[in-house]
């Protein structure tokens, strides 16, 4: 299965790939580069196909739990200030993803939708420390009965040139459900309560809408 973002990508890597291996065969005589051009070609499709992948996870619903938004590694866990939303000092979780993780942005908490900003940028390395306030980025809050506002936010990377959120402010929203996209390389960040149970350790491995970021207070 395939995210919508990557429809007109795919639509348009499948075409490319077609024509590129009818016109080799036709122009290019000698046989080993045609081959590598071939294999090259066809190898650019199955990276695209694989990064606009999306697959179903059976998500169980628990309001005391928040869920991991988005494939990738834990790369920090830190008390920080925030200072666009909360003005004050949170426990951030940062989650990043290479091009080769699934760059679905899923709902870790259900709730509803309080703030939901889009911020133009830079495309510093997504692990930057800076990146999180200067590059592209969404910054969504969900409020939530058991952990009260919990912020998170996308943050393009230097591959990424678009970042795509569904949250809208006073929506009800889901936990595990698609909350949005990020293209080529990104980074997710989680603000919460200081004091709030966590379940990670940096450098795990965390898998959208299955591993448990938090616990409630």
């Amino acid at each position: 299965m395939f995210h919508k973002e990557g429809i007109q990508s795919i639509l348009l890597g499948s075409i490319f790939t077609a024509i590129i291996l009818l016109l080799s065969d036709y122009f290019i005589q000698i046989v080993w580069l045609r081959m590598a051009v071939q294999i090259a070609t066809l190898l650019l499709l199955i990276i695209i196909l694989q990064f606009f992948r999306n697959p179903k996870r059976d998500v169980i619903l628990n309001e005391n739990q928040i869920l991991a938004p988005v494939d990738g590694k834990v790369v920090v866990i830190e008390e920080v200030f925030e200072g666009e939303y909360f003005k004050d000092k949170r426990l951030q979780i940062s989650i990043f993803m290479s091009p080769i993780n699934v760059h679905v942005t899923r709902y870790g908490l259900s709730g509803v939708v309080k703030f939901s900003r889009y911020h133009p940028g830079k495309f510093l390395v997504a692990w930057h420390p800076k990146a999180s306030e200067e590059n592209e980025r969404t910054t969504i809050v969900i409020e939530n009965k058991s952990f009260g506002a919990v912020l998170y936010r996308q943050i393009a990377g230097a591959l990424a040139r678009r970042i795509v959120n569904y949250a809208k402010e006073g929506m009800q929203v889901v936990q595990g459900t698609d909350a949005g996209f990020i293209k080529f390389g990104s980074r997710v960040d989680i603000f919460l309560p200081i004091g709030t149970p966590i379940n990670v350790i940096l450098n795990q491995k965390a898998v959208g809408g299955k591993t448990v970021i938090a616990t409630k207070l």
